[in-house]
């Protein structure tokens, strides 16, 4: 029986207001729930010290991210190079709990002789280097695309170290079947993100609005933005709000160009939670499908009709809880026709179900803890 825990966090996990963190927070917190001691070892760069953490955790480890440029000349990928710490080795050899390597840049130590015998868990959130391929392309600026470009091949040489690991987790069926043919020796099971939702909490009726949200200073968000907008919403009458962290001001600038659209620019928690559930209308688009989009699973809990295309649903098991359309002239179709719709309790029994078979974070923590603990007790 797993009785305590080393998480790794790649980042200080509170406040949980972006997709990687929301992950780590809400897992430390079931794990909690179920009477899991949690010594937190996070890497800090601007968050700062966090009190909340107490609550959950036995023990918290803060080390400072060396975010020095001349960490971009490594071998390894900055985001790995950048957390390497002695440090963190000298405080994970304090016990012999079993490590959970948060994310690809906290992985350094997988290899280390001095970890040799310890039980190690790699938690994957997205394949890295697919999605700074994607970042690459995405990006305007030729620098930063052939940053982008170099961090991509190390990220994927650097990948080979979580072979090491003795379990692989990941956050969705179709990235679990690559890590399954990838690293064939090594164990890899299915657990999707954990999340803020313990419950369906959407409101029948109809809301007056259409909601895009999302880190807008994520290149990945910003493309799709630009894309709904050019495509979609200019195209459209019905009043669009745009919800989101530090648009940049090229962003702000092609939001304030049309009528029906508006920006809410970085929200707090409370009023991002009222916009999500007060939408008639939620439009997701990504150009990438890879891992699991947090914030399709807050939609599916807290709002109304969600409209995306495949590439957002990909590997998640939820295309029967969305509208899926993937191109321009087919979501401003599908918008046409849920606006004016009522949303109704069949629908949310429907997303009851679905989202309680697998998305319960609870379940989830009792499925990591009998995973770690089956091989504790071999």
């Amino acid at each position: 029986m797993l009785s305590a825990i080393n998480i790794v966090s790649f980042d200080v996990p509170y406040p949980a207001n972006y997709g990687g963190v929301i992950d780590v927070y809400y897992k430390i917190k079931a794990l909690f729930e179920c009477g899991v001691k949690i010594h937190l070892h996070c890497f800090e760069y601007g968050r700062g010290e966090q009190k909340k953490l107490e609550e959950f955790c036995e023990k918290i480890y803060y080390y400072k991210r060396n975010t020095s440029i001349i960490n971009h000349f490594s071998v390894l990928p900055y985001i790995v190079k950048s957390r390497q710490s002695a440090l963190l080795l000298q405080n994970l050899l304090k016990n012999d709990f079993p490590i959970l390597f948060e994310g690809l840049h906290t992985c350094s130590l997988m290899q280390d002789p001095q970890l040799k015998n310890r039980y190690k868990i790699f938690r994957e959130s997205n394949i890295e280097h697919e999605y700074y391929l994607h970042l690459a392309g995405a990006e305007k600026n030729a620098w930063k695309r052939l940053y982008f470009q170099r961090e991509a091949k190390k990220l994927q040489n650097f990948e080979a170290i979580v072979a090491d690991a003795s379990l692989i987790l990941t956050v969705s069926k179709e990235d679990n079947i690559y890590f399954q043919k990838k690293y064939p020796a090594t164990r890899v099971e299915y657990l999707p993100s954990f999340h803020p939702n313990n419950q369906v909490n959407s409101h029948i009726g109809k809301g007056d609005y259409i909601l895009y949200h999302g880190n807008l200073s994520v290149a990945e968000n910003s493309l799709a933005l630009e894309f709904l907008i050019q495509n979609v919403f200019s195209k459209i009458t019905y009043p669009v709000i745009v919800a989101g962290l530090n648009p940049a001001p090229a962003l702000k600038n092609l939001i304030n160009q049309y009528q029906n659209t508006r920006l809410i620019e970085n929200p707090d928690e409370l009023e991002m939670e009222k916009l999500i559930s007060n939408a008639q209308l939620h439009c997701l688009y990504t150009h990438q499908a890879t891992g699991l989009k947090l914030k399709l699973l807050n939609v599916l809990y807290s709002g109304r009709f969600c409209v995306c295309n495949s590439k957002m649903v990909h590997g998640t098991g939820l295309d029967d809880l969305c509208l899926l359309a993937d191109t321009p002239e087919q979501i401003i179709e599908t918008i046409h026709t849920y606006f004016t719709m009522g949303f109704s309790n069949d629908t949310i029994h429907q997303r009851i179900k679905v989202l309680g078979e697998n998305y319960n974070n609870g379940l989830k923590a009792k499925k990591l803890i009998e995973l770690i603990g089956e091989r504790l007790s071999v």
